[in-house]
């Protein structure tokens, strides 16, 4: 337990069912996700643009489901909505797998799309239910650190997989990934958490708090989104900036500092929290806030630097994102978690991830938008727009409870 403790990691003892799933499920996600659109285009062939369209038809149909799972978290408890959905996307990739009618195959991304929604929307209330007193943070960072972990063994495999010909290797992807579904579901049925007795306390705790009048947590959101705004900048915009902008750089690199990043993720984020535990909550977003705007004019500086300091300038930028993005990962999760009253908890956990989904939708034409303007524009309007998300947490700071901005 010493050891444990020292590398920030909380109690997992009767957690590993939970633990093994989110690994699992991340796995399949990664070895799967960057083959789908190819899957329609080879396998099914499905015209790369009308296989977009469906696609992206799908995933504004799903953005409801945090608003439905809000509805209904804290009734039928956060757990039994990951499972649901985790066996929900098995049979939409199982359909993936038989399927060639672009109806079925519609039907199953909107499957998919929607209960990717409901896992995300619920699975912070989850970990907040599993946890023990004080380990919440830790819980944030590690369930975290297992997810980035699978996925990064799941590109791997996917990378394996695209250097094979023929249909085999997209339906080798979408068979791992249905699987894992159903794994990661079974898996979980075996997970016991708090549900029940934190859904008694909130009816000894009085009516629910409206959401659309906590005028706090809703600026939480907004600020959030802006955070989360820079974690997908970096994966949209990367690759076209060293593509489109650095003839210097080789075109490999992106793929390097992807995967260093997602390496960071998934070692760094419980000694992350493990190291800052005597800080507010506020305190570290508004670090990351500060680091991602340094980060920002880094990137935007590679432009006017010596063709020899390019490459080195990559990897420092990226160095300094990955600082930014661990500080934020865990802590921000957590924040929302300890912000969020005791009933409506799961409601407000399951609408605090519009800031990721505002930000996913956001992230592709905020970048390139501005990149056509100006090659450096799109980092130097993140590095202002982080400033400004740090600057109103730090006035967030003076409104939320003392409690909930503490760690311990």
């Amino acid at each position: 337990m010493p050891t444990a403790m020292s590398l920030g990691l909380p109690n997992m003892r009767g957690r590993a069912p939970l633990l093994a799933g989110l690994a699992i499920d991340s796995f399949g996600g990664g070895c799967a996700g960057p083959l789908l659109l190819l899957f329609f285009v080879r396998v099914a062939e499905v015209p790369l643009g009308t296989a977009g369209l469906v696609l992206t038809i799908a995933t504004m149909f799903s953005v409801a489901a945090p608003a439905a799972v809000g509805l209904v978290i804290d009734r039928v408890g956060p757990r039994n909505l990951v499972i649901g959905a985790q066996f929900a996307q098995g049979l939409a990739f199982t359909g993936f797998f038989f399927g060639r009618s672009l109806w079925l195959l519609f039907l199953c991304a909107l499957v998919t799309t929607t209960g990717q929604r409901v896992f995300w929307s619920a699975i912070f209330s989850l970990l907040s239910d599993i946890a023990d007193p004080g380990d919440r943070d830790r819980w944030f960072g590690l369930g975290g650190m297992m997810q980035a972990a699978g996925f990064g063994f799941g590109a791997l495999a996917a990378g394996v997989l695209l250097s094979f010909d023929g249909d085999g290797p997209f339906l080798i992807g979408m068979a791992v990934n249905a699987v894992t579904f159903f794994i990661t579901g079974f898996l979980l049925l075996r997970l016991r958490a708090a549900h029940d007795a934190r859904a008694a306390a909130a009816q000894d705790s009085g009516p629910a708090p409206l959401l659309r009048k906590d005028k706090a947590f809703l600026v939480l959101i907004a600020a959030n989104t802006i955070l989360a705004l820079c974690t997908m900048v970096m994966g949209v915009g990367l690759p076209v900036y060293v593509t489109e902008a650095l003839p210097e750089a080789p075109k490999w690199i992106v793929g390097v500092l992807l995967a260093a990043i997602s390496v960071v993720l998934a070692t760094g984020q419980t000694l992350v929290v493990r190291h800052t535990e005597k800080r507010r909550r506020t305190q570290v977003l508004v670090l990351a806030g500060v680091v991602w705007a340094v980060w920002g004019v880094l990137m935007a500086g590679l432009l006017h630097v010596p063709a020899g300091l390019v490459v080195p300038g990559l990897i420092l930028a990226a160095a300094v994102f990955a600082a930014a993005d661990v500080l934020h990962a865990a802590t921000g999760n957590a924040l929302a978690a300890a912000v969020a009253p005791t009933n409506g908890h799961g409601k407000y956990l399951s609408y605090w991830q519009y800031s990721f989904t505002f930000a996913s939708v956001l992230a592709p034409a905020f970048f390139t938008q501005l990149f056509e303007v100006r090659h450096e524009l799109p980092w130097l309007a993140i590095s202002v727009l982080a400033l400004v998300a740090g600057g109103v947490i730090v006035v967030l700071e003076r409104v939320l409870p003392d409690a909930a901005t503490r760690r311990t």
